[in-house]
């Protein structure tokens, strides 16, 4: 209770997907499985463009940060969105709250940068491929992957913030399974038009900036590689672009369904379940897109799994 007499909010109790003690173990079971295959699915990556010198390279560096982004992006939301499912209270503190809300738009916001150079590196090198090398050096790409981090993690700080120091006098239940910015706004106590517009503006902001920028890359790519004498040419250069691509497709079809498109006419359910494809389901996905689409990723993961098991059995 603060000094004028008003209880204040000291936790949050997430209904996430409310069912049965039966539902609740298959969703948990569903879910870490997906978890596990996340991690492992995108370690494995990590591990392949650490080992394999011949992926050495501007975009697998760019890939290795982006596994390691998705990992840390499932991180934040996924082990309490477990420890819920078995657990009878399903609370979370507010200090926890804020925390998760923070990082799971930051990273969320890092990956939408990260996309952004992945186009602009498979452009430069199918557009100008002479000048590649000299362009995307060693030094720019780390430049490039230092300056993803940074702004996706400066872009919503100040409205989170001030979000945070809005009064939360009760209810205290979010429907929901992890904590997004509906329905936080919607247990403050205070009005908040300003910070809430403000928010909404940074958000959609960066996704049809970022979205207009890699397809515009992707559109100058096209014409390039349809002017590709060899067939051969255009299926290598269609095959490194197209896993890059569909990537592209599952995260932003449903964050912007989710922050662009009014979505006051969807229900809670459907909330939550275009939040869990973007959060959970395109993140297992990302590594096997990435590795069946790429045969240097392949070789890679068969060379380090593989050969991993050659030594231990020698």
């Amino acid at each position: 209770m603060n000094k004028s007499g008003i209880s204040t909010v000291t936790y949050f109790v997430m209904l996430g997907f409310p069912g049965p003690w039966k539902t609740q173990i298959i969703l948990f079971s569903v879910i870490l499985l997906i978890y596990v295959l996340t991690l492992t699915g995108n370690m494995a990556i990590i591990c392949a463009v650490r080992w394999d010198h011949r992926l050495h390279t501007p975009m697998y560096m760019l890939l290795a940060n982006f596994s390691f982004l998705e990992i840390w992006y499932v991180t934040c939301t996924v082990p309490n969105m477990l420890v819920n499912f078995l657990s009878k209270t399903k609370t979370i503190s507010f200090s926890g709250c804020f925390t998760q809300f923070y990082f799971f738009f930051s990273l969320g916001t890092t990956e939408c940068f990260f996309l952004s150079v992945m186009a602009y590196d498979r452009y430069l090198a199918i557009c100008r491929p002479l000048h590649y090398p000299t362009i995307m050096t060693g030094q720019r790409c780390g430049i490039l992957i230092a300056l993803c981090w940074f702004m996706g993690f400066v872009a919503h700080s100040v409205p989170i913030f001030f979000i945070s120091q809005l009064p939360f006098c009760g209810p205290n239940i979010i429907d929901h399974f992890l904590c997004d910015v509906e329905p936080l706004m919607a247990l403050s106590c205070g009005p908040a038009p300003i910070i809430e517009c403000v928010f909404h503006s940074v958000s959609t902001l960066i996704i049809i900036l970022t979205v207009l920028y890699i397809l515009g890359s992707y559109m100058l790519v096209l014409r390039a590689v349809l002017q590709v004498p060899s067939s051969a040419g255009q299926r290598k250069a269609f095959s490194t672009c197209g896993s890059h691509l569909v990537v592209v497709s599952l995260f932003y079809g449903t964050i912007m369904v989710m922050y662009v498109s009014p979505t006051s006419g969807n229900s809670v359910t459907m909330h939550k379940i275009i939040t869990l494809i973007y959060a959970v389901v395109t993140p297992v996905l990302n590594p096997f897109i990435y590795s069946l689409r790429n045969k240097d990723m392949k070789n890679a993961l068969h060379h380090v799994l593989f050969g991993m098991r050659i030594f231990q059995s020698s």
